[in-house]
């Protein structure tokens, strides 16, 4: 409990004003390693971490010092199914419309404990912010969605309205200060509308008949990408129910406290387009609000009336019966923690006494995770992700002797964790796509693809496949990785050769107009990505060498038009656009990876050039690399405030520029960059936390615990056997 207390209170002083404090509040999930760290017993601190002088010259013997005591702690911290467990979080919308779920059905005290809750209101204090608001994630500025959904969740948790010395007065005037709680994007219209502190009339139209048409229709919601076609579904099914749950004494309170007017005169057709200024990231376009105006003024009032209500019960329960396949193929585990709320709530209102609700409780605590700075509701797990990674970042060490166990079970998870089967029944009709042969984000239960998950998977098990069994365990059988290679071919855009993530690209942009939310880019249809391009690259041509027999002209076809698709993605400095990192260091790093892999060189290719010119010229005067997560909705690099230095970050440009060989061009930049890494491991091989390095839909970012572990090791692991190959081998 003592260091339980240690690490809290480390969280709350890097927070408010340690001299110590490296970034801000973002958390680095040491309990649950502490718990690995002594379950495994792995010596951390018999070898003592080194320090390389500002004049010194890095040794040999110190790049080795440095880069197993990196592989120890990534060993130290590996469960004994042979994952990495980590959180993934950040958002601060994720936990409280799970909060709302659970006080309306009443649920509360079934699913959490009275500590469950202490340590959820723990977290939302922890990442108020000066002004006495919420960001939409963990470092970022107040918004209404993150404030307003905070400040709910904090009293639905037990906390009073003057509580918290002050933080819910303070919060709740930011929400005032910011002109009340009809400010709130559409999401939050959504579950503050269940909740029953808003009315449905000031949210604008989702009407589920929608899912009735034809799925010809070049505008089915069929053709959504698949995330946000499953948030739609059940927020349009609680829309046309237009259900709310009890309006209790708190609920009534919460009426007044979150809005400037008093509830019953609020302008509630006004609040439709309302949306706070601080929150608007992707304006509502002309062509949207007339569409919102038209089903208002014109559709809704008549389908709301006999006869045409009953086709509106026709596509409610349409929607009921797409919402049961998702979570029944997903062992109620749906595509993640969005879907997983808001299908709470449509079970909830559908039927409080069947058995759907009662499977969704159960699979509730698989989303709850512990760390310094209280309990949240974290995506759903990176589970496969982080081990994919962590896998290479071990094997790039070439530690042998050191290895022990640590690849066999990882190798036994990642072969376990691979789809087996399709979805069942026919899943097309219900808008699904196959998935044998696939690998997801978490794992196996969650069910849906993941391209990139996919293919460094794939990578992974052709990497241990060459080793001997007594290090790396029992080989995958080739028919697993025939199917994984299907899976990877048929998620390519036959129009620009670049790879989607889950499903077929949408070769439909212009969809993107009709984006609901204000919140994200990008949302309304499946595109090809860089990341994911690079990535299939690799594995694709690893696989090509291996198993030649097995489709191979269609992948070299599929290679040269993704390494056509990569250059033409890049931007004139050189970098490339990453859309699930910060940012163009990020994308830029896996890019100039797959172009290593097809043989594109330096002094071949001048897209490999100009991306290495690229990270030379963002080094900064430390020797590391820096970018800051206004990169990514700005589209535009921007360094870190006063060019400090990230040490993932720094390793992802170590890793691109050891890829396109600058360790025998020039190895001076990968010195500058090595001595902070090693200079900055701690006693136990572990690294600090800093600023976040994770995003998606340009606008959220996402925190991975596990990146400050894996990836020094990595980029120490490369620059130690490049550097010193003759003693390394």
């Amino acid at each position: 409990m003592d260091r339980i207390y240690t690490a809290r209170t480390t969280l709350w002083e890097d927070k408010f004003g340690s001299t110590n404090r490296t970034a801000g509040p973002t958390k680095s999930g040491k309990l649950f390693s502490r718990h690995l760290k002594k379950e495994n017993g792995i010596d951390l601190v018999s070898i003592k971490a080194v320090r390389v002088g500002e004049k010194e010259e890095i040794s040999y013997e110190k790049g080795t010092v440095a880069v197993k005591k990196a592989l120890r702690l990534n060993m130290a911290i590996q469960a004994r199914d042979g994952h990495w467990p980590a959180e993934n979080a950040g958002p601060l919308f994720f936990t409280p419309p799970l909060i709302i779920a659970l006080y309306i059905s009443g649920a509360m005290n079934t699913i959490l404990t009275s500590e469950h809750r202490k340590e959820m209101v723990r977290y939302i204090y922890n990442h108020q912010n000066e002004d006495g608001g919420w960001g939409f994630y963990i470092e970022g500025h107040s918004t209404m969605i993150g404030s307003a959904l905070s400040y709910v969740a904090l009293r639905l948790l037990g906390e009073g309205a003057d509580d918290g010395n002050g933080a819910v007065i303070r919060g709740r005037r930011w929400i005032l200060d910011h002109g009340g709680a009809t400010g709130i994007p559409s999401w939050g219209k959504t579950y503050l509308s269940v909740l029953g502190v808003y009315n449905w009339d000031g949210c604008n139209p989702l009407p589920p008949e929608f899912w009735l048409f034809p799925s010809i229709l070049p505008y089915h919601p069929a053709k959504m990408w698949c995330y946000c076609r499953t948030a739609y579904m059940p927020m349009s099914y609680l829309y046309g129910r237009k259900y709310h749950g009890p309006l209790t004494d708190l609920v009534l309170s919460l009426r007044r406290e979150i809005h400037v007017y008093p509830y019953n005169q609020i302008d509630w057709n006004k609040a439709r387009h309302d949306c706070c200024k601080e929150d608007i990231y992707y304006p509502h376009t002309f062509i949207q609000d007339f569409l919102w105006d038209t089903l208002n003024y014109f559709t809704e009032p008549v389908m709301r009336r006999w006869p045409l209500n009953k086709i509106r019960q026709k596509a409610l329960d349409k929607t009921i019966k797409y919402m049961r396949y998702s979570a029944e193929e997903s062992r109620y585990m749906t595509i993640g923690c969005v879907e997983k709320s808001l299908q709470m709530m449509c079970w909830w209102a559908h039927d409080p006494n069947g058995d759907e609700f009662k499977h969704h409780l159960a699979r509730v605590p698989d989303y709850l995770w512990l760390a310094e700075d209280g309990m949240k509701m974290h995506s759903f797990g990176s589970q496969v992700w982080d081990t994919c990674l962590a896998t290479q970042a071990v094997i790039a060490s070439g530690m042998v002797e050191e290895y022990g166990d640590c690849l066999k079970k990882a190798n036994f998870y990642l072969k376990e964790s691979q789809i087996k089967e399709n979805p069942r029944g026919d899943f097309k009709s219900m808008y699904r796509h196959f998935t044998k042969g696939a690998w997801t984000f978490s794992d196996q239960d969650q069910g849906w693809v993941v391209s990139d998950c996919t293919s460094e998977a794939l990578k992974c098990l052709l990497l241990l496949s060459q080793m001997p069994s007594e290090i790396s365990g029992e080989k995958v059988d080739v028919e697993r990785l025939y199917e994984a290679v299907n899976v990877l071919l048929y998620l390519q855009s036959p129009l620009n050769g670049g790879f989607a993530i889950w499903e077929p690209p949408i070769p439909q942009p212009y969809l993107e107009v009709l984006n609901p939310s204000e919140l994200f880019a990008d949302i309304v249809v499946e595109h090809e990505h860089v990341e994911c391009t690079a990535s299939i690259s690799q594995a694709l041509l690893s696989f090509k060498r291996l198993h030649p027999g097995h489709r191979e002209k269609e992948i070299e076809i599929s290679v040269l038009k993704a390494l056509r698709f990569l250059q033409e993605k890049q931007w004139p400095d050189g970098s490339w656009y990453g859309y699930w990192g910060i940012c163009f260091l990020y994308g830029t790093f896996f890019v100039l990876g797959g172009l290593a892999a097809a043989g594109k060189t330096y002094e071949n290719c001048e897209a490999v050039r100009k991306g290495v010119n690229f990270f030379l010229s963002t080094q900064n005067e430390q020797g590391g690399w820096g970018e800051a997560l206004e990169s990514c909705p700005k589209m535009k690099y921007t360094p870190l405030k006063g060019n400090r230095t990230n040490l993932v970050q720094t390793s992802w440009a170590m890793l691109g520029l050891m890829y396109s060989g600058q360790a025998e061009r020039d190895p001076g930049p990968l010195h500058r960059g090595a001595k902070l890494l090693i200079n900055a491991q701690m006693e136990d091989g572990d690294f600090p936390q800093q600023e976040i390095t994770g995003v998606y839909m340009k606008n959220c970012m996402l925190h991975y615990s596990q990146y400050r572990n894996i990836f020094p090791l990595w980029a120490l692991g490369e620059y130690r056997k490049r550097i010193w190959p003759s003693q390394c081998f």
